[in-house]
Order: structure tokens, then sequence, then C-alpha cells
């Protein structure tokens, strides 16, 4: 890896708990999950030739069809550009460490890890779109917790599906954690239940599922309102502690590219959301649209996914991410 990317990393090549059961760290996984991108911009960068106009609009090309969007590929290109010049830099190979600088940039303010253990119980508000991967990262999410010393209890709060309540279940059996489910029902009850369960029980952090939605459903987005003031209505502010939920976490799918995007607006828009979950980086995902969020709309990253194992759920790593999507070594 470049030296300024260089960092004392949670996922190290001499920490077990960063292997997988194959023995590939997370960041392998990750920069295979991202190697669509990266494979273009190392053939780009490796072919020598000098800096020109020509390298810069295939570039811009690169990045447009790797989900980067326009504003965040123009502000990208007129940083690097900035770069060029004030470093005297000449030479194809050298845009790389260039570019990756622009990107590190742009990226690391969103790198805020999620802080679980300010409040007791911690309620995490989980939303998104129909397969986005919502379920799934609520179970990925309660292990990571778990590693964290935390105690967990899991809300089905998505009654309009009998699967989303079976696979919660499955989960929790996973992670050996509670459930609380209702078939059928309201989902505001649901998640006020299992907040008054867990603050009964003990436990440090909620995780509420929700059933997904499509932005443009407007009744459905109002519906989803009503759940987070209900959840308030549980546990009110305080003076020492805001109203719950204290995290809503939008949960996004990294192959719907810049519809993410308007997915990050229309949530944000609706319940505040303090954090992302982006998932599905394994392979088929391009990876640049953390960039177009970060030009347009930021917002925390706090967890990226790279595939279907428990442990492939990890906080977001700025400088890790930008490795890897240039195809740089760990």
């Amino acid at each position: 890896m470049l030296s300024f990317l260089k960092k004392k990393s949670s996922g190290s090549e001499n920490d077990p708990a960063s292997k997988d059961k194959s023995g590939s760290s997370w960041f392998a996984q990750l920069k295979s999950g991202l190697a669509r991108t990266g494979e273009q911009l190392t053939g780009l960068f490796s072919r020598g030739g000098k800096i020109d106009d020509d390298l810069y609009d295939e570039l811009e090309t690169i990045l447009i069809t790797a989900d980067v969007g326009m504003d965040a590929t123009r502000a990208l290109l007129a940083d690097l550009r900035h770069q060029v010049k004030e470093r005297h830099l000449s030479e194809a190979s050298e845009l790389k460490e260039a570019l990756a600088h622009c990107l590190l940039k742009l990226l690391k303010p969103l790198a805020q890890p999620l802080q679980a253990e300010t409040h007791k119980p911690f309620v995490i508000m989980m939303v998104g779109v129909n397969g986005a991967g919502k379920t799934t990262s609520i179970g990925k999410l309660a292990k990571y917790l778990q590693g964290q010393g935390l105690s967990v209890l899991l809300a089905a709060g998505d009654t309009f599906r009998a699967a989303a309540r079976e696979q919660l279940t499955i989960w929790g059996e996973r992670n050996n954690v509670t459930v609380i489910a209702q078939q059928g029902g309201d989902a505001a009850a649901v998640i006020y239940d299992a907040v008054q369960a867990a603050q009964a029980r003990n436990i440090d952090v909620v995780l509420a599922d929700t059933a997904g939605r499509l932005t443009t459903q407007a009744h459905l987005m109002e519906e989803i309102k009503k759940v987070k003031r209900v959840i308030a209505k549980v546990l009110p502010e305080t003076s020492i502690s805001p109203a719950a939920p204290h995290e809503v976490l939008l949960v996004l799918d990294a192959n719907t590219g810049q519809n993410a995007l308007s997915q990050v607006k229309a949530f944000d828009q609706a319940l505040g959301v303090t954090g992302l979950i982006l998932t599905k980086l394994d392979g088929t995902a391009k990876g640049g649209v953390i960039a177009a969020i970060a030009k347009a709309h930021p917002i925390p990253v706090r967890f990226i996914g790279v595939g279907e194992g428990l442990d492939d759920l990890r906080p977001f790593v700025a400088e890790d991410f930008v490795a890897a999507l240039l195809g740089l070594d760990a």
C-alpha cells in the first residue's frame, strides 16, 4: 500500500479475527469485491505515457462508469489536476497515488465508527428498500456488536413479510440472541415491545428491523416515520440522553449505482439518517457510489459488507477502501 495509506488497521494480516474461513484477509476480500474498478484503473495507470487530456478523459469515463457520479468525478478531476500541477507530475504512473490522495480526502470524513455504548439500551433503527440486504445486515451487525462485548436484542419490525421474521429468527439463533416478533400486527408495536424488553433485561443494544419500502411510496414512508415516533415515546429525551432511536442506519445495495444516492436523500429527509451500511461489495459492485454520496449528500458510512458470512460486515475504513478501489496492496 502507498505510504500515505499505511495505518494501524483492525483488519491487519496479523489479526486472526480479520481472516475468513479460507484464510483470506478482509482486505483481500474487499479488493476482490472492487476488482472491476481496480483492474480498469490499474490498466490505465500502468500502461505508461504522459499525463495529457486523453488520459484525463479516459479516467473520467472509468470513474463515471464506476458509479462515482458526474459531480464527484468533476470534483476529483479538478483536485487531481491541481495536484499534478502543484507536484509537477508528468507520467501516467504517477497519477495513481495522486488520485488516491484525492479520493481519501473526499471519503475520510465519512469514516465515523458506530458508537453504541453511549446509551442503554442503544436503539438502532434499520431501514432501506426491499432487497438491499437489511435483515442479513442485522444478523451480521449483531455478531459484530457481540464481539465488542455488547448484549443484543433483535426486533422483527418487518411485519409485512413472514419470511423476514423467519430470517431474523434464524440470525437470532446463530448469534444466540433473543428476537421479539409477532405474527403480523403493527411494526411500531413490535419494536415498542422490544425496547421495553431490552430495558427489563438490561440489554445494551436493540436492532430494530423495518419493512423495506420504495422511496416513491409516500404512504409507506409516512408509516415508517410513525415507527420512529413510537420508539421515541418508549425512550424519550432526557437530560443525559437523546430520544431513541439513537441511530438510523440506511442499508444500501452497492449494485444500485446512482439510485443509492436517491435513496440516501429520500430516507434522510423522512427519518434523519445517521449512518449507512453499504452491502454486496462482492465483485459485481463497482464501489464508486460512496464518492457520489460523499460529494452530494455526505452521511457517515458505518459499515461495508463483502459477502454472506457472519464476519463479512466490517466498519468502513477509508484508507482500506481507497487502496482496494485502486487495486493497491495492503
